[in-house]
């Protein structure tokens, strides 16, 4: 294959086996994520990382889903262990911003000691009532306003510490009250009212670098396809949300989606996504997608290409004073837990 592909790909295993090194040597995929089965220690990882990016000969991106929480592909004994966000920010609603921050400051230390340079974080989803449990205490708040703040609050620390944060779920997926891993949620609320909540909430985060799709309906504006595969949908994202970053999918073996992952694949850049992501690992289906999916070209690769020059290496920090001042914030509130930033 020439150029990289317009994919995201996962492996099997803790290392990588010929058969996945040879594959992605010919198709070349744009970025990988790991998954807790890839998982066993530090060195492992570390030599994982290296495979990878050995195999395309190139220094691409590594992403994992380190949310903390019940989405942390990494835990202890190795790696710190999180409450879930909206637990997190409910216990001191006071200084919720600066706790998210050095959160995430932390992890993107330990992930960026690893080679593994992307997290697929924040979330900007507003949690509700019927918010579905799995995504539920995974958000960072109630409202629009908090929401944004927190959000931009945990991608800049992921950016301080090396990291490229990515936003999700675009535009919305608070509402949704199936799990999209199992089934298609449908969200009937109207195109207005999700104008003034769940878009807006993704506003301020609309100059970062990566942002990912939900696989979720939205009946007023397009009752027949998910906003992965809605042109409509996507028109929302890029015009009136204003995000002009790297588009990519969530994952598209997931069951809310139907059809071939051929077919998925090409509905999906068709729409207006600019990345295909696969997470499980399967060479036959990894393969099936590089074929329907092809090469990076036109706006697609300029994102492409724009979102990694928001590398940086990260400025020396103090990392036992971060941890202790978070563990110093989460303990030492009292009576003031239900106060908030802003009053």
């Amino acid at each position: 294959m020439t150029g990289q592909g317009a994919y995201i790909f996962g492996c099997e295993g803790p290392r990588l086996t010929p058969a996945e090194r040879d594959f992605f040597e010919r198709t070349q995929p744009w970025g990988f994520i790991l998954f807790a089965r890839n998982v066993e220690n530090p060195d492992q990882i570390r030599a994982l990382t290296a495979e990878l990016r050995g195999a395309v000969s190139r220094d691409v991106p590594i992403f994992i889903d380190q949310e903390g929480g019940r989405v942390a592909r990494m835990t202890g004994p190795h790696w710190r262990e999180w409450l879930p966000v909206l637990e997190q920010v409910m216990l001191n609603k006071r200084d919720a911003l600066r706790t998210l921050y050095l959160r995430y400051r932390l992890i993107a230390d330990e992930l960026l000691a690893l080679g593994i340079d992307g997290n697929c974080a924040p979330l900007a989803d507003i949690a509700n009532a019927d918010t579905h449990p799995i995504l539920r205490n995974r958000c960072y708040g109630e409202d629009v306003v908090r929401v944004a703040e927190r959000a931009g609050n945990v991608a800049q620390a992921l950016l301080d510490g090396g990291v490229l944060p990515v936003v999700k779920h675009m535009p919305g997926q608070g509402r949704a009250t199936l799990d999209s891993h199992q089934e298609l949620p449908r969200v009937a609320t109207k195109a207005k009212e999700l104008a003034r909540t769940d878009f807006m909430a993704f506003e301020p985060l609309s100059g970062l670098p990566i942002g990912m799709t939900a696989h979720v309906v939205y009946d007023d504006i397009d009752a027949d396809n998910p906003a992965t595969q809605s042109t409509a949908l996507i028109q929302v994202i890029r015009e009136r949300i204003g995000f002009d970053g790297l588009l990519m999918t969530d994952d598209l073996s997931m069951q809310a989606l139907s059809g071939p992952l051929s077919l998925r694949a090409r509905r999906s850049v068709q729409a207006g996504c600019d990345m295909i992501l696969h997470c499980n690992g399967a060479l036959a289906e990894m393969d099936e997608i590089a074929e329907a999916t092809g090469p990076l070209t036109g706006p697609a690769l300029d994102r492409a290409n724009a979102a990694l020059t928001w590398r940086r290496r990260p400025d020396p920090i103090d990392i036992p004073a971060l941890d202790a001042e978070f563990q110093s914030l989460m303990t030492g509130q009292g009576s003031e837990q239900a106060t908030d930033e802003r009053d």
